[in-house]
């Protein structure tokens, strides 16, 4: 394709921002519109990207003004499935934001066609192109099995991040629109195919929709031994303690992110949901004598991508596949598994039954 991949930008929030700056700012992209239903998140995204683009606040419309390339799809996650399948109808390549769609059924359908339009899928789990965190996974992949896996991103919000939480919570929790990057993160550590998931939970609000909690923690269990947790809260009552984890232990030692320090960044900062200031390793190893025979590593990544940069590294993904014709296959089913395991998560807390997933 010659001229560059022409895109439609739905969504306006954070992350739709973040997004339309790397279509106008890549020459491989031009932005032929925007779609949010209120003129006011319009115009904020434009004034951060710093340009003028056609404005729309219907979906069906912009699709059939503009006969996009492409569509980057950055809304709520109860229209994924519906938008990107419009998107596909309509014969574009699709960037779909986390998490696939409301349902594993509703991920397969969305996967199965893409595959059949012969057009690009690309989900947005930016973890996997975070420098740090790729050599957070190979590192772990060295610790030998099985590995226990430690994550959390507890987010203390107000305002209106609170908002856009409880907005959110109208159809998922916390456990499942975050987990399944963390998930996805340690599916790609263990290689191996997760057996069983529990979780716990609690409503800390009674401004939920009913029968919503907005504190989790799951627990999985894998094939080879390795076991996993991640912990998600959201609201005005979360402590701002502890509230980055990101350790995994295996037999020949351990490697954590080490984050912001206290009070250097608050939880509900999106910089610092992907941010690291080091990355740790410990060599378990043992001299004669019984004492350590390697010192800790203490590897230095302030100068990593910064949020807006990590969303152009994922746009650079999205462009490559659609231009070189990228197998995308392994991609798609990783979003599908990860979708799995953190809706039976949120089955196992509303059941109070672990779930077996084999």
């Amino acid at each position: 394709m010659s001229h560059p991949i022409r895109i439609l930008v739905v969504g306006c929030g954070h992350m739709g921002t973040s997004h339309a700056k790397a279509y106008h700012q890549m020459d491989g992209f031009e932005i032929v519109g925007i779609v949010a239903r209120g003129e006011k998140s319009r115009r904020a995204l434009l004034d951060a990207v710093g340009g003028e683009y056609p404005q729309f606040s219907d979906y069906a419309a912009a699709l059939a003004a503009t006969k996009p390339d492409a569509v980057s799809i950055n809304t709520y996650p109860d229209t994924h499935a519906d938008y990107a399948l419009k998107a596909f109808a309509a014969g574009c390549h699709v960037f779909l934001e986390k998490p696939l769609a409301n349902s594993v059924a509703e991920a397969r359908l969305v996967v199965d066609v893409a595959k059949k339009s012969g057009k690009k899928l690309v989900i947005g789990y930016i973890l996997r192109v975070h420098p740090t965190w790729t050599r957070f996974i190979e590192t772990a992949k060295t610790l030998g099995k099985p590995l226990v896996m430690r994550m959390n991103l507890n987010q203390q919000s107000s305002a209106d991040q609170w908002q856009t939480h409880k907005q959110l919570m109208n159809s998922m929790s916390p456990i499942v629109d975050c987990g399944v990057h963390y998930v996805d993160v340690m599916c790609l550590m263990t290689g191996s195919t997760p057996i069983r998931v529990s979780a716990i939970g609690a409503r800390l609000s009674d401004e939920l929709v009913p029968g919503m909690y907005n504190y989790g923690q799951l627990q999985v269990t894998f094939a080879d031994g390795s076991v996993g947790w991640y912990e998600a809260g959201w609201g005005p009552m979360m402590s701002e303690v502890a509230y980055f984890v990101k350790d995994v232990i295996g037999p020949k030692g351990c490697v954590s992110i080490v984050g912001t320090k206290e009070g250097d960044a608050a939880s509900d900062d999106v910089n610092a949901h992907s941010k690291a200031a080091l990355l740790k390793i410990h060599h378990g190893k043992l001299k004669a004598d019984g004492t350590f025979a390697r010192s800790d590593e203490l590897i230095d990544c302030l100068d990593e991508p910064d949020h807006d940069g990590l969303c152009r590294r994922e746009q650079e993904v999205f462009l490559d596949a659609i231009l070189h014709d990228r197998d995308l296959a392994a991609h798609m089913e990783d979003a599908v598994n990860s979708l799995r395991i953190v809706l039976a998560a949120d089955e196992a807390f509303r059941t109070g039954r672990t779930v077996d997933l084999t």
